[in-house]
């Protein structure tokens, strides 16, 4: 047989056989879920194909493989590709196409990859597209961003599916009119992770269940068929830390729909809106300035001190492996400069676990009187709200959107926008930070520290002195050297600042 010969009947065979496909292509060994996955995609009666998956299992190699053998064995074969935002198919399954396909020789030579489009070399209507839609867009613009993809052979894959909205669904279901009477094939191919109580994964695997084939993956350690690449002891750690009930086990470790949505505070449009905006001074210099403090627990965290004076954030300073009386002194020098004509400037310094009490003692200690220790498990002054960390975050989400500005740092976007929320027992529960750090790689701090200036509502600038109460003296604005109190406290000198009284 010629080259060509045995091409064509290796495609044959791979069409009815996507499993073989994997094998001989890529050389990997399919766990139990993949191996039902590439089962049902052959089979013609199915139609629509949902992925509920826990997280880590190998998602996006499967959906890879599965665009890979459909447009290996179907002639002049179309897919169209989206996710939830244009950056997460961008940094997710397109970038998993390029490895699967440059891994096997022969699909490197047939298929050209390029950060738009696989394209088969030498016929351009043979091809993967990846396609975005707005989500400012009205329901008809965001149809119309997928539209127009047809052939006797053509498939849509939507990955993360969970918070797509239906206008994008319908379209992508419309790849399922076409003819397949003589020999074609129509597939719909939606995944994601079980985070949301509507959309269309729900809607797949309750209201519609009966229209689709459903797989659940899963790191369930009492699972026979859990991921095995699922660590068994780290699954183990989450549920005896969290509980089986917990409705991030239940979504990240158990691959199942929580009691109730857990939903992102933020989108990466809001806050690189917020990045955006410009304020005249008119719109915030009347509230009062605050620090919010967040002081490093362990050693690759930062401590933050993150300066905002009602809808405006200015740049953080950050510090590592510093003792508190550096970070105390950091915080002396920005509020007596930032304060130097009179304003009163607030510190808020998270105090959970008492973490930041030296920093408390060491501004207090130095005449600073308004500082405020925030404690994250306190119950908060909201019933709404299961602690005061859920509280503060959800304010500062609310200001993002209502016209806040946040300084240029795209390193802000992931650690606001990753971080989720579920109700539980009637009450908005905050994603675990350590949960967060795991997931993005780092500690939220910076948005920790922010988070700390919302918790108490913004007030006048001035305010306390309004009022009448204690602040800091006038003069220590301009006689008070931190560097030097910082020093001498460090070596347990006791430093008097005129005759302020902490406790008075």
């Amino acid at each position: 047989m010629t080259d060509r010969e045995l091409l064509t009947t290796a495609t044959r065979r791979w069409r009815v056989d996507a499993r073989a496909f994997v094998r001989e292509l890529f050389g990997v060994t399919l766990d139990a879920w993949q191996d039902r996955a590439l089962v049902l995609i052959v089979d013609p009666a199915t139609r629509r194909l949902a992925l509920k998956a826990c997280k880590g299992p190998g998602k996006t190699a499967c959906l890879a493989w599965i665009i890979c053998w459909f447009l290996t064995c179907h002639d002049e074969a179309k897919i169209g590709c989206t996710s939830i935002t244009e950056a997460n198919i961008d940094t997710n399954l397109w970038p998993e196409l390029y490895k699967w396909i440059h891994r096997s020789t022969f699909l490197g030579t047939a298929f050209e990859w390029t950060k738009s489009a696989v394209t088969r070399r030498g016929n351009p209507n043979w091809f993967a597209v990846k396609r975005s839609w707005p989500k400012s867009g009205d329901s008809q613009q965001q149809a119309d961003a997928l539209a127009g993809i047809h052939a006797d052979h053509v498939m849509f894959v939507l990955d993360e599916v969970g918070g797509i909205p239906q206008a994008v669904m319908v379209t992508a279901e419309a790849v399922l009119a076409t003819d397949t009477s003589q020999g074609g094939r129509a597939l719909l191919l939606i995944a994601g992770n079980p985070t949301h109580t509507s959309g269309p994964l729900h809607r797949a695997c309750t209201i519609e269940r009966a229209l689709w084939e459903v797989i659940t993956i899963t790191g369930d350690p009492d699972d026979p068929e859990r991921s095995p690449r699922i660590s068994l002891e780290w699954a183990r750690e989450q549920i005896a830390s969290y509980g089986r009930d917990n409705p991030w086990v239940l979504v990240n470790v158990l691959g199942q729909f929580p009691p109730s949505s857990i939903n992102a505070l933020l989108g990466v449009e809001d806050v690189e809106a917020s990045m955006r905006r410009k304020l005249e001074p008119m719109t915030y210099d009347w509230a009062q300035r605050r620090l919010g403090v967040d002081v490093a627990r362990f050693g690759d965290d930062r401590s933050v001190i993150f300066p905002r004076q009602g809808l405006m954030a200015y740049r953080p300073a950050t510090l590592r492996n510093e003792r508190t009386t550096a970070i105390a002194a950091r915080c002396a020098r920005t509020i007596a400069k930032w304060g130097a004509h009179g304003d009163e400037v607030v510190t808020f310094v998270d105090d959970t676990g008492h973490w930041g009490h030296g920093v408390i003692d060491n501004l207090i200690t130095t005449g600073f009187a308004l500082v405020v220790p925030v404690q994250y498990h306190a119950r908060a002054t909201d019933p709404r709200f299961k602690n005061m960390r859920a509280q503060n975050w959800m304010a500062m989400a609310e200001w993002v959107k209502a016209g806040g500005a946040l300084p240029y740092m795209p390193e802000l976007v992931p650690e606001l926008t990753e971080i989720t929320y579920t109700f539980l027992g009637g009450q908005f529960v905050l994603e675990d930070k350590d949960q967060v750090k795991a997931r993005i790689g780092m500690s939220p701090d910076l948005a920790d520290a922010l988070s700390n200036t919302f918790a108490a509502p913004d007030a006048p600038a001035n305010l306390a002195q309004s009022l009448g109460m204690p602040g800091r003296r006038q003069t220590v604005a301009h006689e008070f050297d931190p560097f030097a109190a910082a020093e001498q406290l460090a070596r347990g000198t006791q430093v008097v600042t005129h005759d302020f009284d902490p406790f008075r």
